[in-house]
């Protein structure tokens, strides 16, 4: 069902997620100094200035000893989380032609694409992968490769957490974003599908699926992701809640090209246990209901053999 990943890919493996897990803490630290900074004179009087991203201006105080430290302390800081950023982009992009050469990665490019789309807008946080694409993360952390049959989809789904709503939506709105203009960013050929409002799919055929927990009292249904009316509406899926209360179990994980993302999912216990009630559905076409099986199984045989730590 599933065979070992060679040691020299092992090594890279290893060597590659911790630059990238570094380049994601450099690129945390050097969102902190977005903008700018600098002293503005009006008359006689004159002041230091931040700017952000977006050309606000927001008033720190009168030039004196106190606001000169500041300024000098956010330059300093500035060019140094950039430099450092500089490096560890480097790094990440030698990394990601090492990765590609020793065949590390087989996580289809369209996937890590759309991965980094979100984490770049800083939306990550708010989708966890649920179904087939999970066993990537898997396989990943155990170092093995799994049979190509039990990963065969064109679609990959995405549970949003409806419960931080609102700090999905500010985070949204700080981009001025919709989440289907998040998707074209990874691939501009990504557009909604008319019969399936929950789903986007590429020229290729690829489709990213967007699910949610059945609607509560407090949840607004239904619902579209932003004001855009070509934006995505998620739909409800059953047991939906199951993983959003269940821990989280994130990976880095590589593409067929080298490249990399850090995938949300969850844990493997619990896909366990869905994908046997899945199994279990008479509702459920025959040959999916094979695949949830062997896909139980699979995973079930990789926490009997301590590959994987739930």
């Amino acid at each position: 069902m599933f065979l070992p990943l060679p040691e020299s890919a092992v090594r890279q493996l290893i060597d590659s997620q911790a630059v990238y897990l570094e380049f994601r803490r450099a690129r945390e630290a050097a969102a902190k100094f977005s903008g700018g900074m600098y002293f503005k004179r009006e008359g006689h009087y004159e002041y230091l200035v931040k700017t952000t991203p977006d050309n606000r201006q927001n008033r720190l105080g009168a030039r004196n000893e106190a606001t000169e430290a500041t300024f000098q302390a956010f330059t300093e800081g500035k060019k140094k989380a950039e430099d450092r950023l500089r490096s560890l982009q480097q790094a990440v992009t030698e990394a990601a032609r090492l990765n590609k050469a020793l065949r590390v990665g087989r996580v289809p490019e369209v996937v890590v694409a759309v991965l980094n789309a979100f984490d770049q807008a800083g939306l990550s946080e708010y989708f966890t992968v649920i179904g087939t694409h999970a066993l990537y993360a898997y396989e990943t952390a155990a170092n093995v490769l799994i049979q190509s049959g039990a990963l065969a989809t064109q679609d990959v789904d995405l549970l949003w957490d409806a419960r931080k709503m609102v700090q999905f939506n500010s985070a949204l709105q700080q981009h001025d974003a919709s989440v289907l203009k998040v998707l074209r960013s990874a691939d501009a050929s990504f557009n909604r599908m008319d019969e399936q409002k929950e789903s986007a799919i590429n020229d290729k055929g690829f489709m990213v699926d967007f699910l949610r927990r059945m609607a509560t009292d407090q949840d607004p249904h239904p619902f579209r992701f932003s004001a855009d009316e070509d934006d995505i509406w998620p739909v409800q899926a059953q047991r939906a809640e199951l993983f959003l209360r269940a821990p989280k179990f994130s990976q880095v994980v590589v593409s067929t090209s080298g490249r990399m993302a850090l995938m949300h999912t969850t844990s493997p216990r619990v896909f366990v246990d869905f994908k046997q009630w899945m199994a279990g559905l008479d509702s459920r076409p025959a040959g999916k209901r094979r695949r949830d099986a062997r896909q139980a199984q699979l995973v079930q045989q990789l926490l009997d053999d301590a590959l994987l730590i739930a």
